[in-house]
């Protein structure tokens, strides 16, 4: 049975929000940082021929360039400032958080609260700097290597023209990290995923005008173009329906007397979600594979085994390559949600409070239940991701696609968006619930 609180949920007009000021501030908020990134995609660094890096990535659209292009909303394509993206801050995230596991230090940072959280957090951001440096003079070197038909895509290879890079790929990369901070906490929904959404999003239309352009010429046929837009439908509904899902356990607390009052007794849930890791997996798992194949693409135009063996065995759509993803998939599945759900304290705050789950004892037995429940369910959404983020590039890779479109994507899209308009409501509720209690004080006062 829904609660009232259910209820004013599923009643939210969202014609209130010309009424809710901060929210439509907060909202104008993040939608101005994403024009400034947008902007920013469009800025290339220096020393660049335009004719011949178009050249160049045009050939490479539908590998991992393509993905990585996808990622940084075509930063990458035209060499921009921002080319790198938010990976770097990504893969620091990462290295931070499985050196939280094994340095003893870093792990009593986490166990501080905010302040402890605030010192990790800056230990990412000087980590984002490094591996923004490293992949900026990676870059730098692998565009002065290459040569197309239009000539080289750098006019003065050189020191200069490498520092120039450098420097300037992390600056975009450090403002892009600033940025994403200042929507988490001044906009609205997660700011680095927004950003990767938004460049996933702002790719989308040229993408569908350049797949009907080749129904048109006759190079995809109707029926397949169909097929994909009934996979890509099938499988946002899949992906909705999976991460709406929740596995409730009943919780119940005794019934007690303080004084002549009797307090308790009621019946409540603990929501456990199929997949609460989020999309995080598959971006990390992403961002990993993206680093040896990114340089890989760049030397494409050496003779080195080593470009020659990345390129074969972890190209787009290699078994090694599938097999790699889905393991890291699976192994930052389970380790997210370890991070992020700690079912002994789950466990102790039900003790706290007197609730119990029904036929389970509270404390240790409550705890190895929880996480008993909770392996199952993230067993489930990890092979859930698993086969949202490898069915499109399993079947897409054996087709003449153009572009790089696969689940990792949408996958993103998707749960991000979920999100955003879940954080949307929530400060609309707010809002109303707000105005009630005006309402029901000045009432109080008659």
């Amino acid at each position: 049975m829904a609660t009232a609180a259910d209820r004013l949920a599923n009643n939210l007009n969202f014609g209130a929000l010309g009424k809710a000021t901060e929210l439509r501030q907060r909202l104008l908020f993040t939608l101005g940082a994403l024009i400034v990134f947008r902007l920013g995609t469009f800025l290339p660094i220096p020393g660049i021929n335009p004719l011949a890096l178009q050249q160049f990535f045009e050939q490479q659209s539908s590998g991992i360039l393509g993905i990585f292009d996808t990622f940084s909303g075509g930063a990458l394509g035209r060499m921009g400032i921002f080319a790198l993206g938010v990976m770097p801050y990504i893969s620091a995230s990462i290295i931070m958080t499985l050196m939280q596991s094994a340095i003893p230090y870093l792990k009593s940072l986490k166990e501080q609260g905010s302040k402890g959280r605030r010192q990790l957090l800056q230990y990412s951001r000087y980590s984002t700097v490094l591996i923004a440096a490293l992949q900026g003079y990676g870059v730098s070197i692998g565009l002065e290597s290459m040569q197309t038909a239009y000539g080289n895509i750098v006019f003065e290879p050189g020191l200069f023209f490498r520092l120039t890079t450098v420097i300037t790929l992390v600056g975009g990369t450090i403002f892009l990290m600033w940025l994403g901070e200042q929507i988490s906490s001044r906009g609205v929904g997660n700011g680095i995923s927004l950003i990767i959404t938004a460049g996933i999003i702002a790719n989308l239309p040229s993408a569908f005008v350049s797949t009907l352009q080749l129904g048109r010429t006759g190079e995809l046929s109707i029926a397949f173009i169909l097929g994909i837009l009934i996979l890509i439908l099938l499988l946002i509904i899949f992906i909705v329906f999976v991460e709406k899902g929740q596995r409730r356990l009943p919780v119940q607390y005794p019934k007690r007397q303080v004084g002549n009052k009797i307090y308790g007794g009621q019946s409540s849930h603990l929501p456990l979600k199929i997949n609460t890791a989020g999309v995080i997996p598959v971006i990390f798992a992403s961002s990993i594979l993206l680093l040896p194949n990114t340089m890989s693409g760049f030397g494409a135009g050496s003779s080195s085994e080593l470009f020659i063996m990345i390129s074969s065995y972890l190209g787009r759509g290699q078994p090694l390559y599938l097999l790699f993803y889905a393991a890291m998939i699976i192994f930052f599945g389970f380790f997210y949600t370890g991070i992020v759900f700690n079912p002994d304290e789950q466990a102790e705050n039900l003790r706290k409070y007197g609730g119990f789950i029904p036929g389970i004892r509270p404390g240790e037995n409550t705890s190895k239940y929880i996480e008993f429940v909770l392996i199952r369910l993230t067993t489930i959404g990890t092979i859930y991701l698993t086969f949202v983020a490898l069915l499109p590039e399993f079947l897409l890779s054996r087709t003449s696609i153009p572009f790089y479109l696969g689940g990792t994507a949408l996958l993103i899209v998707v749960v991000v968006m979920i999100d955003f308009i879940t954080q949307v409501q929530s400060h609309l509720f707010q809002h109303q619930y707000e105005n009630l209690l005006k309402k029901t004080k000045l009432k109080g006062r008659r």
